[in-house]
Formats: C-alpha cells, structure tokens, sequence
C-alpha cells in the first residue's frame, strides 16, 4: 500500500513541482546555453532500484572530462572544475531540479536514497550495498539532509577520499538502512520538509528533532 500511495504521490509533486519551478527551469537552460561549455544536461549512470543502472538528470554545473580531472568522483568545495554558473546551481541545489524527469519516468522517487555512481557504490559495505536500493533512490534522502553540506566536510579533510571512505559513506549507510525500516509517507513529507528548510535555514538543528531515533553519530 505505502508504495503504491508512494508513486502516485511522486507523480502528483513531480508533475506540479515541474509546473511551478517552470520560471526557475527555463531560464537556468537559457543560462547554460550561452555560458560555461553550452551544455545543458549531464547525464549519467548512477545505481537506481534494484541495483539497476539508470541514467540520472541534472543540469551541466562542471567541465564535461570532470570525472577523468583532479579528484574524479569527488567534488570539493570552489572546486575549479565547477563553472562559475554551476557553483550558484549546486549551492541552490537547483542542479539536481532535472531529477524530476527521473521521477516521472519512475526511475527515482522524491525521497530514497541518492543514487550513486558505482564507484562511490562500491564503498558501501556488503549489507548496505544488497540493501540500499530496495527502495527507489530519491531527489532527497535522509542522508541527503543530515549531509546537506557534504562538499564542505570533504573540503576540510586532510584526506578527501579517505574522509568519504571512513566517514561520511559508513554513516550514510546507516542513515540509508535506517530510513528502510522507518519509511513511510509521514517520514517522506518530514524529509521533503526539511530540504526545504535545509535551503533556508542551513544551520538549523530540526533534523535530530524530527528524527530522534537516528543512527548516532561518532564525528
């Protein structure tokens, strides 16, 4: 019943979100046709439900040979890869707006958890990585929204790869295997709502509030 009430509802907010972000949509596209390399989606295969690859949407924020440059799969903070319009996209989130394509075509759900690229995939230990995408991965997550400044942490670390290995994907697994056993429509509206806030209030403390029974933290 709770997946079924699950994609009418990503259809319902996807279908409406689409209507009324339409004057944030069409002129990002605009932008990134007469700026940066004039590309205006990046695709590419990330692991969607089931452990099936599927390719994810989002607007042209780097350098079209980024994966293959500097750091690879790791994006840090003023990271020079990102072009000047794509480092106000990804601060926005507005980048990740074009997922609701996914949505709509049933790849990704509004909420799940983020479908990754195999290699940040196979960080993940054997649990989490049969576990995981039991569910559709999701525009928004709770790990989307407890690491809602990930560029940041990684930024700081002495080790940017092993800050992702030892620190942010084992919590995150836990936040994603948590959010399993407590999905439901009341969970997905909490963390909808807190996106938002998220984008308004950066510094807020509602998660913990919201969710009190959260994997603890150890950093």
């Amino acid at each position: 019943m709770y997946k079924s009430i699950k994609r009418l509802l990503d259809i319902l907010i996807a279908g409406i979100a689409l209507i009324i972000l339409s004057p944030i949509l069409i002129p990002v596209i605009l932008i990134l046709l007469v700026t940066g390399e004039r590309e205006v989606f990046y695709f590419q295969k990330r692991i969607g439900y089931l452990n099936k690859t599927f390719d994810i949407y989002k607007f042209a924020t780097m350098l079209k040979n980024s994966p293959n440059i500097g750091t690879g799969a790791i994006t840090l903070r003023n990271d020079p890869r990102v072009t000047p319009f794509g480092k106000f996209l990804r601060m926005s989130k507005i980048n990740e707006l074009p997922q609701i394509i996914n949505v709509l075509k049933g790849d990704m759900s509004i909420v799940g958890p983020r479908p990754l690229m195999q290699v940040s995939f196979d960080v993940y230990n054997e649990e989490v990585k049969q576990k995981i995408y039991l569910s559709k991965p999701g525009i928004t997550g709770i790990g989307s929204v407890v690491f809602r400044d990930e560029e940041k942490i990684v930024s700081e670390a002495a080790d940017p790869k092993e800050a992702y290995e030892n620190i942010i994907y084992p919590y995150k697994g836990q936040l994603e295997l948590w959010y399993l056993e407590n999905a439901s429509v009341l969970t997905d509206f909490k963390i909808i709502f807190l996106t938002g806030w998220s984008i308004l209030f950066p510094n807020h403390t509602l998660t913990a509030k919201l969710f009190k029974n959260l994997p603890p933290r150890s950093f």
